[in-house]
Protein backbone atom coordinates (compact mmCIF):
# COMPACT_ATOMS: atom_id res chain seq x y z
CA UNK A 1 0.00 0.00 0.00
CA UNK A 2 2.89 2.39 0.71
CA UNK A 3 3.82 4.41 -2.36
CA UNK A 4 7.20 6.08 -2.88
CA UNK A 5 7.87 9.34 -4.73
CA UNK A 6 11.60 9.90 -5.36
CA UNK A 7 11.09 13.68 -5.56
CA UNK A 8 9.77 13.63 -2.00
CA UNK A 9 13.01 12.13 -0.74
CA UNK A 10 14.98 14.82 -2.55
CA UNK A 11 12.99 17.90 -1.56
CA UNK A 12 11.68 17.19 1.92
CA UNK A 13 14.65 18.57 3.88
CA UNK A 14 14.69 21.86 1.96
CA UNK A 15 10.93 22.21 2.47
CA UNK A 16 11.21 21.29 6.16
CA UNK A 17 13.71 24.11 6.69
CA UNK A 18 11.26 26.67 5.33
CA UNK A 19 8.30 25.21 7.21
CA UNK A 20 10.24 25.20 10.49
CA UNK A 21 10.77 28.96 10.09
CA UNK A 22 7.29 29.86 8.88
CA UNK A 23 4.77 27.57 10.61
CA UNK A 24 3.35 28.43 14.04
CA UNK A 25 4.95 26.77 17.04
CA UNK A 26 1.78 24.83 17.84
CA UNK A 27 -1.57 24.13 16.20
CA UNK A 28 -2.98 22.11 13.33
CA UNK A 29 -1.45 22.07 9.86
CA UNK A 30 -3.77 21.03 7.05
CA UNK A 31 -1.82 19.43 4.20
CA UNK A 32 -3.61 19.54 0.86
CA UNK A 33 -2.90 16.80 -1.72
CA UNK A 34 -0.59 14.79 0.52
CA UNK A 35 0.18 12.22 -2.18
CA UNK A 36 2.20 9.26 -0.91
CA UNK A 37 2.24 10.45 2.71
CA UNK A 38 6.03 10.68 2.89
CA UNK A 39 6.00 14.44 3.48
CA UNK A 40 3.33 14.12 6.18
CA UNK A 41 5.42 11.61 8.12
CA UNK A 42 8.65 13.57 7.70
CA UNK A 43 7.17 16.90 8.78
CA UNK A 44 5.11 15.48 11.66
CA UNK A 45 8.26 13.81 12.95
CA UNK A 46 10.40 16.93 12.55
CA UNK A 47 7.79 19.28 14.07
CA UNK A 48 6.30 17.32 17.00
CA UNK A 49 4.51 20.30 18.59
CA UNK A 50 2.30 20.61 15.50
CA UNK A 51 -0.63 18.34 14.65
CA UNK A 52 -0.45 17.29 10.99
CA UNK A 53 -3.64 16.57 9.04
CA UNK A 54 -2.94 14.93 5.66
CA UNK A 55 -5.59 14.90 2.93
CA UNK A 56 -5.95 13.74 -0.65
CA UNK A 57 -8.77 13.17 -3.17
CA UNK A 58 -7.33 9.88 -4.44
CA UNK A 59 -8.18 6.58 -2.68
CA UNK A 60 -4.82 5.02 -3.60
CA UNK A 61 -3.00 7.98 -2.07
CA UNK A 62 -5.16 7.85 1.05
CA UNK A 63 -4.23 4.18 1.49
CA UNK A 64 -0.55 5.01 1.07
CA UNK A 65 -0.75 7.85 3.60
CA UNK A 66 -2.45 5.51 6.07
CA UNK A 67 0.25 2.88 5.59
CA UNK A 68 3.06 5.41 6.12
CA UNK A 69 1.23 6.74 9.19
CA UNK A 70 0.76 3.26 10.65
CA UNK A 71 4.46 2.49 10.27
CA UNK A 72 5.54 5.81 11.77
CA UNK A 73 3.32 5.66 14.85
CA UNK A 74 3.49 9.42 15.41
CA UNK A 75 0.96 10.79 17.92
CA UNK A 76 0.71 14.15 16.12
CA UNK A 77 -0.07 12.67 12.68
CA UNK A 78 -3.80 12.30 12.08
CA UNK A 79 -5.45 9.73 9.85
CA UNK A 80 -5.75 10.97 6.26
CA UNK A 81 -8.99 12.64 5.21
CA UNK A 82 -10.65 12.58 1.80
CA UNK A 83 -10.48 16.12 0.43
CA UNK A 84 -11.03 17.39 -3.09
CA UNK A 85 -10.31 21.11 -3.00
CA UNK A 86 -13.10 21.81 -5.48
CA UNK A 87 -15.80 19.98 -3.48
CA UNK A 88 -17.65 21.57 -0.57
CA UNK A 89 -17.88 21.18 2.29
CA UNK A 90 -14.30 20.40 3.24
CA UNK A 91 -13.93 17.74 5.97
CA UNK A 92 -12.20 20.26 8.27
CA UNK A 93 -13.49 23.56 9.56
CA UNK A 94 -10.33 24.98 11.13
CA UNK A 95 -6.57 25.01 10.55
CA UNK A 96 -3.74 27.10 11.92
CA UNK A 97 -1.78 26.77 8.67
CA UNK A 98 -2.12 25.09 5.28
CA UNK A 99 0.58 23.36 3.21
CA UNK A 100 0.15 22.42 -0.45
CA UNK A 101 3.10 20.79 -2.22
CA UNK A 102 3.15 20.09 -5.97
CA UNK A 103 -0.57 20.39 -6.60
CA UNK A 104 -1.42 23.55 -8.52
CA UNK A 105 0.44 22.50 -11.68
CA UNK A 106 -1.00 18.95 -11.69
CA UNK A 107 -4.62 20.10 -11.49
CA UNK A 108 -6.96 22.41 -13.38
CA UNK A 109 -6.73 26.14 -12.62
CA UNK A 110 -10.08 25.79 -10.82
CA UNK A 111 -8.31 23.74 -8.15
CA UNK A 112 -5.95 26.62 -7.35
CA UNK A 113 -8.89 29.01 -7.18
CA UNK A 114 -10.74 26.65 -4.82
CA UNK A 115 -7.62 26.28 -2.67
CA UNK A 116 -7.36 30.05 -2.22
CA UNK A 117 -11.10 30.46 -1.58
CA UNK A 118 -11.14 27.83 1.14
CA UNK A 119 -7.86 29.01 2.67
CA UNK A 120 -9.38 32.47 2.87
CA UNK A 121 -12.32 31.03 4.79
CA UNK A 122 -10.42 28.62 7.06
CA UNK A 123 -7.32 30.55 8.06
CA UNK A 124 -7.20 33.18 10.77
CA UNK A 125 -5.50 36.53 10.24
CA UNK A 126 -1.75 36.11 9.83
CA UNK A 127 -1.93 32.36 9.22
CA UNK A 128 0.26 30.72 6.57
CA UNK A 129 -0.68 29.14 3.25
CA UNK A 130 2.49 27.48 1.92
CA UNK A 131 2.77 26.45 -1.72
CA UNK A 132 5.71 24.57 -3.25
CA UNK A 133 6.46 23.64 -6.82
CA UNK A 134 7.72 24.89 -10.19
CA UNK A 135 6.47 28.34 -11.19
CA UNK A 136 6.73 30.98 -13.87
CA UNK A 137 7.76 34.51 -13.02
CA UNK A 138 6.22 37.07 -15.39
CA UNK A 139 5.92 34.36 -18.02
CA UNK A 140 9.42 32.90 -17.77
CA UNK A 141 10.87 29.89 -16.00
CA UNK A 142 13.81 27.49 -16.17
CA UNK A 143 14.13 25.26 -19.23
CA UNK A 144 13.52 22.17 -17.10
CA UNK A 145 10.20 23.67 -16.01
CA UNK A 146 9.30 24.50 -19.62
CA UNK A 147 9.91 20.86 -20.53
CA UNK A 148 7.85 19.75 -17.53
CA UNK A 149 5.05 22.13 -18.54
CA UNK A 150 4.89 20.59 -22.02
CA UNK A 151 4.76 17.12 -20.49
CA UNK A 152 1.96 18.13 -18.12
CA UNK A 153 -0.12 19.76 -20.87
CA UNK A 154 0.28 16.70 -23.08
CA UNK A 155 -1.30 14.63 -20.29
CA UNK A 156 -4.07 17.15 -19.58
CA UNK A 157 -4.34 20.55 -21.30
CA UNK A 158 -5.82 22.01 -18.10
CA UNK A 159 -2.57 21.37 -16.21
CA UNK A 160 0.66 23.35 -16.37
CA UNK A 161 3.29 25.39 -14.55
CA UNK A 162 1.50 28.44 -13.11
CA UNK A 163 2.68 32.03 -13.05
CA UNK A 164 3.32 33.53 -9.63
CA UNK A 165 1.68 36.75 -10.79
CA UNK A 166 -1.59 34.88 -11.52
CA UNK A 167 -1.43 32.96 -8.26
CA UNK A 168 -0.85 36.14 -6.29
CA UNK A 169 -3.78 37.89 -7.94
CA UNK A 170 -6.11 34.93 -7.34
CA UNK A 171 -5.01 34.64 -3.71
CA UNK A 172 -5.54 38.35 -3.08
CA UNK A 173 -9.21 38.00 -4.04
CA UNK A 174 -9.61 35.84 -0.93
CA UNK A 175 -7.61 37.93 1.51
CA UNK A 176 -4.30 36.10 1.06
CA UNK A 177 -1.20 38.22 0.53
CA UNK A 178 2.10 36.85 -0.78
CA UNK A 179 4.70 37.61 1.88
CA UNK A 180 7.68 35.79 0.45
CA UNK A 181 9.17 33.67 -2.32
CA UNK A 182 11.98 31.25 -1.45
CA UNK A 183 14.16 29.70 -4.16
CA UNK A 184 14.42 25.94 -3.70
CA UNK A 185 16.50 23.17 -5.32
CA UNK A 186 15.74 21.91 -8.85
CA UNK A 187 14.18 25.20 -10.05
CA UNK A 188 11.31 25.02 -7.56
CA UNK A 189 10.09 27.74 -5.21
CA UNK A 190 8.19 28.08 -1.96
CA UNK A 191 5.42 30.70 -2.00
CA UNK A 192 4.44 32.12 1.37
CA UNK A 193 0.94 33.58 1.63
CA UNK A 194 -0.54 35.07 4.79
CA UNK A 195 -4.18 35.69 5.58
CA UNK A 196 -4.67 39.48 5.74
Amino acid sequence: MKQHAPATERNREAIREVLARELPETGTVLEIASGTGQHAVAFAKALPALTWQPTDPDPTSLASIAAWRDDAGLPNLRAPALLDVTQLPWPVDQADAMVCINMVHIAPWEAALALFANAGNLLAQGSLLFLYGPYRFDGTTAQSNEDFDRSLRSRDPRWGVRDVRDLGAAAAEHGLVMRGVVAMPANNHSLLFRRA
